[in-house]
């Protein structure tokens, strides 16, 4: 079969990926929660003939700094509560729904999951994060995380349990006999029985087993326990956006993971960010861009700073940073993934709060004509840096509808993506076999 480049819609809130995006002149901020909102990015993403949309989502309120400018790129709905609403406006696209593993319980995201891809007839999703934030924490009644490794651990047990509660019926337990008055048959029903370090859980589900078997596992995460929770057990990452070259070494590197656990390297997809900046001329484009970073304000601009490199700073954006010789406890356990800013810090470099912003802008962002962006997407999928890509327009809704009418027909003139959909479920449209139901003395 030929590869085919898969695309993901990304939405974290209605003002688009950009700090700045809900300012812009066409976005729309007031439907940040309004169902028809969604809905309309959902059809739009269909009519790009996307893979699926994904739902980024986090469990606080963010008030860690004093500005309070970005108040409304907080504010979100429910990921799985939404996404059921959009399965019954919508027929074929994926929906994936991020749930934490440190502040659920497997037996609930299970149900809820399992209930979604019955909604939504095989189309179910679940984007697995580990939770980064002390914000988070804090709602669930402690004051800092788990240590960053235990968070992981923690997730590994947490996918084994909610795998081995999908496996708790048989595809053929459910009779429905009225003449013998059997509606299900016991004999194909197990309980898992599961006892570990983190969970007790006995199950079964009184979900009966989803029409994917396992709805699609998505995980992000680029530190070592990241990746390898991820080679273990995910059928796609969402990756950050690299420069090719380094997008390549991460590619190859999460690749060979995969083999190490046993699967073959096509049964994990690697999708990195996409923000595109897209318009009819690169010009145009480069005008839309350079408009966005204008509009962040100057207290954003050192907040986003302060956090990524994990201290405190003067309140002025043009200031040169003074390195503190030790990062924010809170900060340091939020990630291990690679931290290029302090990096850039410790080695030397003179930078200002402004600068490294504008300069890790435009590393993260694709601007150009439909062209010019198929030119680089190509590239990646071609040369072993992508599998796909999920995109986050900076703008919402224009930006993405941009990209949807702009950057997609010149994807498909190209043969790169598909025209149509034509598999039944995500799971089928990724490439992935329906796995089999698990034997319960294999499990727990």
């Amino acid at each position: 079969m030929t590869r085919r480049l898969l695309l993901g819609a990304f939405l974290f809130h209605p003002g688009g990926s950009h700090v700045s995006g809900w300012r812009h002149e066409t976005a729309e901020p007031h439907r940040h929660v309004d169902i028809d909102y969604y809905a309309e990015f959902a059809e739009t993403a269909e009519r790009g003939v996307f893979d699926t949309i994904f739902l980024a989502d986090g469990l606080y309120f963010w008030d860690r700094f004093p500005s309070g400018v970005d108040h409304y790129g907080q504010t979100r709905l429910e990921p799985l509560t939404l996404l059921s609403a959009l399965a019954a406006r919508t027929s074929r696209i994926g929906l994936a729904a991020t749930v934490s593993t440190s502040y659920n319980e497997p037996y609930h995201a299970a149900r809820a999951i399992a209930s979604l891809d019955h909604i939504s007839e095989g189309r179910a999703a679940w984007n697995l994060v580990t939770s980064r934030y002390p914000e988070e924490a804090r709602n669930f009644g402690g004051d800092a995380h788990l240590d960053h490794a235990l968070r992981y651990e923690r997730g590994a047990e947490f996918v084994d349990v909610v795998q081995q509660l999908w496996d708790s019926w048989a595809d053929d337990a459910i009779l429905a006999d009225r003449a013998s008055g059997l509606f299900a048959d016991p004999d194909r029903l197990q309980t898992a029985e599961h006892r570990g370090a983190h969970f007790a859980v006995r199950g079964p589900l009184n979900v009966s087993r989803p029409p994917q078997g396992y709805p699609v596992l998505f995980q992000a995460g680029g530190s070592e326990a990241g990746q390898e929770l991820a080679a273990a057990t995910a059928d796609a990452v969402f990756a950050r956006s690299l420069p090719l070259a380094e997008a390549q070494r991460f590619y190859a590197g999460l690749k060979a993971r995969v083999v190490a656990h046993g699967r073959d390297a096509d049964d994990l997809a690697i999708l990195p960010q996409l923000r595109p900046v897209v318009a009819e001329t690169g010009e145009e484009a480069r005008a839309i861009a350079d408009g966005l970073l204008a509009s962040t304000p100057d207290a954003i601009v050192v907040e986003d700073v302060a956090h990524s490199i994990g201290q405190a700073l003067p309140d002025d954006p043009d200031a040169v940073i003074a390195v503190a010789r030790d990062t924010d406890s809170d900060i340091a356990n939020e990630s291990k993934s690679p931290n290029r800013e302090l990096a850039r810090l410790q080695s030397g470099e003179r930078l200002t709060p402004r600068q490294l912003y504008a300069e890790s802008f435009w590393e993260s962002v694709t601007v150009g004509s439909a062209r010019e962006i198929a030119d680089d997407v190509q590239e990646r999928f071609e040369n072993g840096a992508a599998d796909g890509f999920v995109v986050q327009a900076l703008t919402q809704p224009q930006g993405f509808r941009d990209f949807v009418d702009l950057v997609v027909p010149e994807l498909q003139r190209r043969g790169l993506t598909r025209t149509a959909y034509e598999e039944s479920t995500l799971r089928e449209r990724l490439g992935l076999a329906r796995p089999a139901r698990r034997a319960a003395e294999t499990v727990g």
